[in-house]
């Protein structure tokens, strides 16, 4: 009998986003070149940081912990990110926009933002990311490091990429 050998968990690498925030719809492109070097290896995980300047990015946390329980919190996330000037004109209509686009449930994302059955999971990644002194968006934490992209983004996935090769190699 051969052993099977279980493969190690993937790397996980914490992306703080405003969803309101042009800078972090810049940054799925990082995101995506990401995931397409290291595929099942990395848990890109979104981690919710919403800007008191973004009118709408605290109930936009909320739409996307609902996309996330109906099994499509990532693609829900992208697809609002690519809105975000929309999002500031119109509002949460657009995040039931998106919600009905993506053929998610959109009466139940209304109800959830009544009810707020996501406010306490949005509240403790806010509380989690100024305890780890997350000052803007987007930020990347990997391994115990952050990295802050709200001033500017230039080599974050070149040294997202550094990290994440020790890792792997180690």
């Amino acid at each position: 009998m051969s052993e099977s050998t279980t493969p190690a968990s993937p790397l996980v690498l914490e992306a703080w986003f405003d969803l309101q925030c042009p800078d972090c719809f810049q940054a799925l492109d990082d995101v995506r070149a990401l995931r397409e070097k290291y595929g099942e290896r990395i848990d890109v995980q979104l981690r919710h940081f919403p800007l008191a300047k973004h009118k709408h990015a605290y109930a936009a946390a909320q739409a996307a912990e609902e996309a996330a329980d109906q099994g499509r919190g990532w693609e829900y996330a992208e697809a609002l990110l690519a809105r975000t000037e929309e999002l500031g004109e119109r509002g949460e209509a657009v995040l039931l926009d998106v919600a009905g686009e993506l053929g998610l449930d959109a009466e139940e994302f209304d109800t959830a933002l009544i009810d707020g059955r996501h406010l306490l999971t949005v509240d403790a990644d806010e509380a989690e990311g100024k305890a780890i002194k997350v000052t803007g968006t987007p930020t990347y934490v990997i391994d115990g490091e952050r990295l802050d992209g709200g001033q500017s983004q230039d080599g974050l996935r070149a040294r997202i990429e550094q990290i994440a090769d020790r890792l792997l190699e180690g």
